[in-house]
């Protein structure tokens, strides 16, 4: 994990199509703005998580049984 401090205003470019800027820092708070192409998915932490369990239990299969990680989710949505 590549791990770099960035001013508000400031930016980050993953690749040439993916920009992250910082846009307010409040506090322990920070807002991103995230500006990518269409077909790659930008989802919250919590919300995959979310769709993870909700894929598990429909499938019948529990936890123990399956094993996804981030980049099997990559584009995905």
């Amino acid at each position: 994990m590549l791990v770099i401090s960035r001013r508000q205003g400031e930016s980050v470019w993953i690749g040439d199509q993916i920009k992250i800027v910082v846009c307010t820092m409040r506090g322990k708070r920070v807002s991103l703005g995230i500006s990518a192409p269409r077909h790659v998915s930008v989802v919250r932490d919590e919300l995959r998580q979310a769709d993870i369990e909700k894929a598990l239990a429909a499938s019948d299969l529990g936890v123990s049984e399956v094993k996804i990680t981030g980049s099997d989710l990559i584009g995905r949505r």
